[in-house]
C-alpha cells in the first residue's frame, strides 16, 4: 500500500485545515488509518485514528473535539480534519496503516505534509 498525504500548508492560530491521504496499491478498505505529526525537536506522537470500516474514531486528548478523521472506503482516502488550530498543532502530518497482522502497529506510512500554524 502506497500512501499519499497533502493538504499541508500555513494557517493562523483558530483556522482550519483538511489534510487528505490517499492510498493505492492494497486493499484500502481492509485497514484502520491513523494519523501521527511530529514537530520541531520532539518525538512522533499519534493524533488519531479510524477503524477499517470508518465507523469508530479514537483521538489523542490534545485534539480531541478539535480534530475528526474519516474514511471514504469508495475514494482509498482518509481525511483529517483540523480546526481551532493552535500553534503547538505544528508538525509534519503521516497518515498511516495499520499492521494487518500485528494489531496495534502501522506496516506503511505516508511521506509527510507540513502544517505550520502562525500565533
Amino acid at each position: 500500500v502506497q500512501l499519499q498525504a497533502s493538504g499541508g500548508g500555513l494557517v493562523q492560530a483558530g483556522g482550519s485545515l483538511r489534510l487528505s491521504c490517499a492510498a493505492s496499491g492494497g486493499t484500502f478498505s481492509r485497514y484502520g488509518m491513523a494519523w501521527f505529526r511530529q514537530a520541531p525537536g520532539k518525538e512522533r506522537e499519534f493524533v488519531g485514528r479510524v477503524t477499517w470500516s470508518g465507523s469508530g474514531t479514537f483521538y489523542a486528548d490534545s485534539v480531541k473535539g478539535r480534530f475528526t478523521i474519516s474514511k471514504d472506503n469508495a475514494k482509498n482516502t482518509v481525511y483529517l480534519q483540523m480546526k481551532s488550530l493552535k500553534p503547538e498543532d505544528t508538525a509534519v502530518y503521516y497518515c498511516a496503516a495499520d499492521d494487518l497482522s500485528f494489531p496495534g502497529r502501522y506496516e506503511f506510512w505516508g511521506q509527510g505534509t507540513q502544517v505550520p500554524v502562525s500565533s
